[in-house]
């Protein structure tokens, strides 16, 4: 490991805490992410976990920052939440694209993401294949399989996978719970509207799950994958998701769309364990409800 911050322990204690503590100071989510990417040691043992216990006179050790593919992860603000060799998920925050475009294909999250596995191994082969895509605009959960055979099985069992979003809308639903139901198409202009006949249907379940003078913060689960399927629907049922102009918001004092991919929940491909990912609401978004 490579040198870095040293500190001596006082008292008898797990290995977590004791980075939260005041001797270290870390926040839980950055001692976490130390962790799993086996950035902590401590003398006289060869591997440690978050309930490792210390004793008085252990030396901890935070390695420093070598990698610049991690530090562009932590410039762009994409977060791993999870890594093994078949899937990856990821936190994207709001502004990144999920994968390129013809105007962008360096600065997306699917490049970045990418580059970094592909150091990690050190290998040159591409070690992250798109199953699904966020909104440039969307902050939240998306996922990424290692090979192309876990991403042909994932995108086959697309509508197994659970999709919890949070959205922060202009003014109230139609009822306090309920399902939209529509068939959308995709007009030349890249405009998806809906339609009477034709198209794709859309269906999605919604839930109110509070209320702050004109707004309201939904529950939403997809039960398909429309292209911009909530911002249409939603804007359809006269509550347009804050901040999203395209589609008839009046608002935008988060200055980003209050959309936020909040929970991911899926069988793995390969262990068939049950994966279940949650993303808290950020707080430019919690703040407006």
């Amino acid at each position: 490991m490579t040198p870095g911050r040293k500190f001596r322990v006082a008292s008898r204690c797990q290995l977590l805490p004791y980075l939260m503590g005041p001797a270290v100071g870390l926040s839980r989510k950055r001692a976490k992410d130390l962790l799993r990417r086996s950035m902590v040691s401590v003398t006289r043992m060869e591997s440690v976990k978050h309930d490792t216990e210390l004793s008085p006179g252990d030396t901890v050790t935070i390695a420093a920052r070598t990698d610049s593919r991690q530090s562009l992860l932590e410039h762009v603000g994409l977060t791993i939440v999870h890594v093994d060799d078949a899937v990856v998920v990821v936190d994207k925050p709001a502004g990144l694209l999920s994968m390129g475009s013809d105007r962008e294909k360096q600065r997306t999250a699917h490049r970045i993401l990418n580059e970094h596995l592909k150091a990690l191994a050190k290998s040159s082969r591409q070690q992250a294949f798109i199953v699904h895509r966020l909104d440039r605009d969307t902050s939240g959960l998306m996922m990424f399989a290692r090979n192309e055979s876990i991403q042909a099985a994932l995108r086959r069992n697309w509508k197994d996978v659970r999709k919890k979003y949070l959205a922060v809308v202009e003014g109230v639903a139609p009822s306090a719970g309920g399902t939209l139901k529509d068939r959308l198409a995709e007009s030349s202009a890249l405009k998806v509207h809906r339609v009477e006949h034709g198209g794709s249907v859309a269906i999605t379940h919604y839930r109110v799950i509070g209320r702050r003078a004109n707004r309201s913060l939904l529950e939403l689960t997809l039960e398909t994958g429309r292209k911009n399927q909530i911002r249409v629907q939603l804007a359809a049922a006269g509550c347009p998701i804050v901040g999203d102009s395209k589609y008839g918001a009046k608002t935008n004092p988060a200055r980003r769309l209050a959309l936020h991919s909040s929970e991911l929940s899926f069988l793995h491909p390969t262990t068939r364990l049950e994966m279940d990912f949650r993303s808290e609401m950020p707080a430019r978004l919690k703040n407006l409800v």
